[in-house]
């Protein structure tokens, strides 16, 4: 494979490379390939490549095709997007230049130089989500009289309402710290919000203090909405940083305030377990008190805040002026979102579709979703279909007498999940119901707990997986005794048992009862829950053990199959690529002469268009409405015509793993076929539509530019999900 360019060496263009992402027609990769000195050059780094999606999450905000609320919204998930980055991937990579700054990814890029373009990027990609807000956002909400006032805004009724409000709701849950030497910097937690506040004046013991913390409690709302009374109706708020501020003066009687600026700290909140705990359970809870005050990785504070008080924080939390951002508004955006009661401004409701199998004109009187799923696989596409019949089949199992067991795999939950309550329903009627829980879900950790107590209270068996494999996997199986014969009936997805992502994301879900693969599923069931050599199954495709041997091979009999001169094309449709393997052997396909299609949501480290490299590689992104989560995996393993009649050679998979080291070496994954004619005309033709997409999808070039495609000249334009929403839920 021919080498390509210079590791570590930023171009000169560097600063024009970055600029593009200004105006959200390009994003741009830092690194501008021009030799050809290092086989790393070859693949993008994952850290910066994560970045770029979060930019192209943030030109969602800048998008006219959005109503304007879900356009804030998009503002606000790239503030939490971009807090998530930072705990857990500059946090990452601050550690391992702590422990040498050794390059130990593909790309070759040492941490610290990674750190370098991430700061770069971070602040402009900042400044531009503060300046969308200012410039944009919040004056085509006044428009609509949706407003947060400034202090300087309120009437003098409004402001004599904020100022009863902060002495009644604010500030008897506020602790003022004196920063003095009985009184050290606290300890702050991860995220909170936080104002520095410099006085003047002796206080009531006579010491001079100069600088004070206050901490604003999380208990307290960061959007108030003021009386009806006082706005007309009109949803007109305030945000408590400007309760705060303005009346700071009555925290410090006495003394003169000199400044009062909001500040917040990030931390390191990724989880360290070793693999031989002896209860998971409790080591996760000693964590999750730890993850509260980590290593400290980046500070915001106001625009305004001066330099000295800046210095100090810089000083007390050990950064330095490149982990500093400053923010022109509230330090934290992930707060501002409020459930604004307006339907023009927000994307119009629909009625999530039912399958046509599952409907009650569908099924013979007496008739249910088992005899459905006996008849044929059920596909749901979720958001477009309901989750409701992922939760009715588990009511229905809990309340029919034939049903002995079920078995489930929960990643993502609550313990107010239908799902949970369905399961915990089963149980208390007498079936064996066993839930393999990862309490390790990140961030879930906590509720994923608290599920676990529940189940096991209402009598269900609960299984915490394999210890350092997280079990990713996304399993039901009901057991069910027919005619003196047992029958297991499965369903299969590729996003988590949680009905809220169920209407924000889109997954797939399979009903079926197909024997050889209901057999597969129990299997890796007794797995989990067992001892013993790894399942042996025929069907699935099982991670950590085949699941990428056959990924390898399916690539190697698709280059077969080209210099045959048959049909050769893979499409992959994924949430991130970034295994080395498995990159180098589509680099090989490409070469071969394999059409290689690629739909990566997020990281994708393989170089796609790369001359001599990857021509017949290309790499798309959809950033739309809905958040894309499909896993789908096809290679036409020869065949002609994908959709034609007769005898199927191709393969087509649907599953639980993206192509990343994690999910193929490091957790219980599972990859399900598409056998039956149906479903799997279905699913081509849902991947060709991603491809034809030309209103929210961007394209990735051989220098790491992402390019936001729009329809040519005489084109019409082309939405997947408008599509699928339209054709999903008039007729399913």
């Amino acid at each position: 494979m021919p080498n390509t360019a210079k590791q570590d060496q930023p171009s000169e263009e560097y600063v024009s490379q970055i600029n593009p992402i200004l105006g959200f027609n390009s994003i741009c990769y830092p690194n501008v390939f021009e030799s050809q000195q290092n086989d790393s050059e070859l693949y993008f780094n994952r850290e910066l490549s994560l970045l770029q999606f979060h930019q192209r999450v943030l030109a969602q905000a800048t998008n006219p095709r959005h109503p304007l609320l879900e356009r804030l919204f998009f503002l606000i998930i790239f503030s939490s997007n971009l807090d998530e980055f930072f705990e857990i991937r500059v946090a990452g990579l601050m550690q391992k230049v702590q422990m040498g700054d050794v390059v130990s990814s593909i790309d070759g890029m040492r941490p610290s130089k990674v750190l370098s373009y991430i700061s770069e990027i971070a602040h402009h990609a900042v400044d531009k989500q503060y300046r969308i807000l200012n410039d944009e956002i919040l004056p085509a909400l006044a428009e609509q009289d949706i407003r947060y006032l400034k202090r300087d805004e309120l009437t003098p009724e409004q402001a004599a309402w904020v100022k009863k409000y902060f002495a009644e709701q604010v500030a008897p849950v506020l602790t003022p710290i004196s920063i003095d030497p009985a009184h050290p910097f606290p300890r702050l937690v991860n995220k909170s919000l936080n104002f520095m506040v410099g006085l003047e004046g002796k206080d009531g013991f006579g010491r001079d203090i100069n600088m004070a913390i206050v901490p604003a409690p999380r208990s307290l709302p960061r959007v108030i909405r003021l009386p009806n009374e006082l706005t007309g109706g009109k949803e007109h708020h305030i945000m408590l940083t400007a309760v705060i501020h303005g009346h700071i003066e009555d925290l410090f009687p006495g003394m003169t305030v000199t400044g009062c600026h909001q500040f917040r700290l990030t931390r390191n909140a990724d989880l360290d377990l070793s693999d031989d705990v002896e209860d998971l359970a409790k080591a996760l809870e000693g964590e999750l008190e730890n993850r509260r005050f980590g290593a400290k990785v980046r500070l915001e504070v106001t625009t305004y805040c001066p330099q000295p008080m800046v210095d100090y924080l810089l000083d007390e939390f050990g950064l330095s002026q490149e982990q500093l951002y400053r923010v022109n508004g509230p330090v934290n955006l992930t707060r501002l979102l409020f459930d604004f009661k307006i339907p023009n401004l927000r994307y119009q409701s629909f009625n999530h579709a039912i399958p046509k199998a599952f409907r009650r004109d569908s099924l013979d009187k007496n008739e249910n979703v088992f005899h459905a799923i006996r008849k044929q696989d059920v596909l749901v596409h979720h958001p477009f279909h309901s989750f409701s019949p992922v939760v009715n089949i588990l009511r229905q199992a809990a309340n029919d007498p034939h049903v002995l067991a079920i078995k489930q795999t929960l990643y993502r939950s609550g313990t107010n999940s239908e799902i949970v309550q369905a399961l915990a329903e089963a149980a208390r009627k007498g079936k064996e119901v066993t839930a393999v829980i990862e309490l390790r879900a990140r961030f879930d950790e906590k509720s994923n707990i608290e599920v676990a107590n529940f189940l096991q209270q209402a009598g269900a068996v609960v299984v915490y997986g394999i210890v350092g494999y997280k079990t990713h996997a996304k399993l039901m199986m009901i057991v069910r005794r027919e005619e003196d014969k047992i029958r297991r009936y499965v369903h299969l997805g590729t996003g988590n048992y949680h009905a809220g992502n169920a209407k924000a994301y889109t997954d797939y879900g399979l009903f079926t009862a197909n024997e050889a693969i209901t057999e597969d599923v129990h299997k890796i069931f007794n797995e989990l829950t067992g001892m013993g050599k790894p399942a042996k199954v025929q069907k699935l495709l099982h991670a950590p053990f085949t699941l990428h041997d056959r990924l390898m091979g399916f690539i190697n009999n698709e280059i077969a199959h080209a210099k045959a001169g048959k049909e050769a094309h893979i499409i992959i449709k994924v949430n991130a690529m970034t295994e080395k393997l498995l990159i180098d052997k589509l680099y090989e396909a490409s070469q071969a002469g394999v059409k290689v299609n690629l739909i990566i949501r997020s990281m994708c480290c393989i170089r796609p268009q790369l001359p001599g490299v990857s021509d017949n590689i290309t790499v798309r992104s959809i950033v739309g409405r809905f958040l894309e989560h499909t896993r789908v995996y096809y290679f036409a393993n020869g065949h002609q015509n994908p959709n034609a009649n007769g005898k199927r050679t191709h393969r087509l998979y649907c599953a639980s793993a993206d192509w990343m080291d994690r999910n193929l070496f490091s957790r219980v994954e599972v990859a399900f076929p598409i056998e039956d004619p149906i479903v799997f005309k279905r699913i081509m033709e849902d991947l060709h539509n991603y491809l034809k997409d030309n209103v929210n999808a961007w394209e990735l070039d051989a220098k790491g530019t992402w390019r936001a495609i729009t329809p040519g000249e005489g084109e019409a334009a082309f939405s997947a999900q408008d599509y699928l929403l339209t054709k999903i839920t008039r007729k399913s």
